[in-house]
C-alpha cells in the first residue's frame, strides 16, 4: 500500500483542541502513522508519538527523522494509566498492526498497546485496518474506533465498522491497479486526497 500523503482527516477535532497520540507499529502501517504525525504537524495539530520497536528499513528511519527534525516528540514509554492519555490528549491515531499484521498481537510490545487502547474513552482514529481486527472477518477482540481511514481501498473487515466516520484516501491509485483489482473508487471532491464513505454495512 502507498503510503498517502493525506491519510488522515480531522474534521471533528478543532485546531483549539490539537494534541493528538500516535501509536506507531513496527512495521507498514506504523510506518504510515509516521507519515501521518508529519501532516499533522504540518496543519497545526500538535501530535505526539509512541514507536517503541522501531524498524531497521530505511525509508522508516527517514520517516522518523523527518519528525525528529519537526519537533515531534516521542513518548518513551506509553503509560498504563489510561486516565493520563484521556487527560493530555484529544485523539488517538491507531497506526500499530493494519492490514499486514498476523500473529503480531500476542506479542509485545503489541499486546500492551492493545490492551491500553481498548480502554481509552478519546476518539482512536485507525488506518487501513483496525488493530487487532483480521482483515477479512472483521473485529474479534480488538480496539473499537471511532473513526477509520481505509488506505488505498476499504478492506473486507470494513463491512463491520460501526464508528462515526469512515473515510477512503485512494486517490493516489494508478488506474491499472484499479482496474487489476476490479476497484470502483468513489469520486474525489475538488483537490481532496480523502473521501468520506457511507456505511458499508
Amino acid at each position: 500500500i502507498p503510503v498517502s500523503p493525506q491519510a488522515f482527516p480531522l474534521p471533528s477535532l478543532p485546531r483549539k483542541q490539537p494534541t493528538v497520540l500516535v501509536v506507531c507499529g513496527p512495521a507498514q502501517n506504523g510506518a504510515i502513522g509516521l507519515v501521518c504525525a508529519r501532516h499533522l504537524r504540518i496543519f497545526d495539530y500538535e501530535p505526539t508519538i509512541f514507536y517503541p520497536k522501531r524498524s531497521p528499513d530505511p525509508l522508516y528511519q527517514d520517516f522518523t527523522t523527518q519528525c525528529e527534525k519537526m519537533d515531534i516528540p516521542f513518548l518513551s514509554y506509553l503509560p498504563t494509566e489510561v486516565q493520563l492519555i484521556n487527560d493530555a490528549y484529544n485523539a488517538v491515531v491507531d497506526a500499530v498492526l493494519g492490514a499486514e499484521a498476523e500473529a503480531a498481537e500476542g506479542r509485545e510490545p503489541c499486546a500492551a498497546i492493545l490492551s491500553t487502547l481498548k480502554l481509552i474513552r478519546i476518539p482512536i482514529v485507525s488506518l487501513d485496518v483496525p488493530s487487532g481486527w483480521d482483515v477479512e472477518a472483521g473485529s474479534s477482540g480488538g480496539i473499537s474506533p471511532d473513526v477509520l481511514v481505509s488506505l488505498s481501498a476499504p478492506k473486507q473487515c470494513a463491512r463491520r465498522f460501526l464508528g462515526r466516520q469512515h473515510f477512503v484516501a485512494g486517490r493516489f491509485l494508478p488506474y491499472d491497479v484499479q482496474k487489476k483489482f476490479e476497484l470502483n473508487p468513489p469520486e474525489y471532491p475538488g483537490t481532496e486526497c480523502v473521501v468520506a464513505l457511507r456505511a458499508l454495512r
